[in-house]
């Protein structure tokens, strides 16, 4: 199911701390970077607390600049983004800021917080989620329910950690401040558990007055069915290499991309490229990675038209490349139509042979773009 975009955002020391253990919260970021992040808030649909910070920091969430508000209001969107925010237990003050502030405001919790809170008047949409938290149906719902397509999440270090770990965060903007903590017993941003393997992608660097902004971008594909953020980017880096092969009325226009585990990119490829007329865009890409190499049978091909299974032009269609490479992942767009080939069904024989394969349907549309003509 299609999520938004989901960019979490925090400020910490140097020693990596949220906040100190004193009384008042500690002011982490520079007066440039709190109007960068109002900035942030006024571009996103949404934007999502844990409870913990709604009880710590009794925050209101406000885009705060007037005209940022006006600009919101002129592009057809509400005045401010719709708050949101996640209990398990739906113990929360009805008299918090955070209810009595801005627009709109969604709570997300278990069936039995979901009673809690409405018996303690808090003012918002309560929505359950069943026995216990699920963020992947938070973010469905959020998406196909409410119209978020971006969504800010600003904390606490317990939010971040999970969508973290559970592949769901598409960036990471994080500011450190010069100064350290090194208490104990204050919060960390980052909690201790299983994360993704590899490197983020660093997307940005910047000095705002005494501060550095960082925003990263995960890049580990996913593990089996579910999907991760960083599957989303690579299939759409597959969907617009599509774009670039040569136009054809007898071949679908197709892009691929081989990613390693820890989330390097090990060959990209597209229909016709390089001046062949028949190659397609798997058939191209593995065939610039040496068979040898160890990182194969934990990689993910993402491909913007499930692999062929039947082609006159080579002797063994994609998915049998594939399943030949030993790539046991595959995570797709678009289902082959009945356009050259009848019950094309490279997805099933994939499967048949033991290979995870995701079709992510929202970019299917991306992916039929260099082949209007066809379809």
């Amino acid at each position: 199911m299609p999520y938004p975009h989901v960019l979490l955002s925090a400020a910490v020391s140097l020693d990596g701390y949220l906040d100190d253990t004193g009384p008042d919260r500690l002011l982490l970021s520079s007066p440039a970077d709190f109007d960068r992040v109002d900035e942030v808030r006024a571009s996103v649909d949404a934007i999502l607390i844990g409870a913990g910070t709604i009880r710590a920091d009794n925050p209101r969430l406000l885009v705060n600049d007037p005209g940022r508000r006006a600009a919101r209001v002129a592009a057809g969107k509400p005045e401010y983004p719709l708050k949101v925010t996640v209990t398990a237990t739906g113990d929360l003050d009805p008299d918090a800021n955070f209810w009595h502030t801005g627009g709109e405001k969604v709570l997300y919790t278990t069936d039995a917080g979901a009673e809690r809170a409405a018996a303690q008047g808090v003012a918002a949409d309560i929505v359950a989620l069943g026995a216990d938290l699920d963020w992947r149906r938070l973010l469905e719902h959020l998406h196909d329910v409410r119209g978020v397509r971006r969504l800010m999440v600003e904390g606490g270090g317990t939010v971040h950690t999970q969508l973290l770990q559970q592949g769901l965060a598409d960036e990471v903007q994080l500011v450190l401040a010069p100064l350290f903590v090194g208490d104990p017993k204050a919060p960390r941003l980052f909690g201790p558990g299983g994360y993704q393997a590899g490197r983020l992608r660093l997307l940005e660097s910047r000095r705002i007055e005494d501060v550095v902004l960082m925003r990263y971008e995960p890049t580990a594909p996913g593990e089996g069915a579910p999907a991760s953020a960083a599957d989303r980017h690579w299939l759409r880096l597959a969907c617009e290499l599509a774009a670039e092969c040569p136009p054809s009325r007898t071949a679908f226009s197709v892009g691929a991309v081989v990613v390693a585990a820890d989330g390097t990119e090990l060959a990209r490829g597209h229909s016709r490229e390089a001046g062949d007329p028949v190659v397609h865009a798997e058939e191209a890409a593995l065939a610039k990675i040496d068979p040898a190499d160890p990182r194969l049978p934990t990689a993910t091909v993402y491909t913007s038209l499930e692999p062929c299974t039947h082609r006159s032009s080579r002797p063994h269609p994609c998915a049998e490349l594939i399943l030949r490479a030993g790539v046991r992942r595959v995570v797709t767009a678009w289902r082959e139509p009945d356009t050259f080939v009848a019950a094309a069904d490279g997805t099933g024989m994939l499967r048949d042979r033991g290979v995870a394969v995701v079709v992510l349907g929202e970019y299917e549309d991306l992916a039929k773009v260099p082949n209007a003509h066809l379809v």
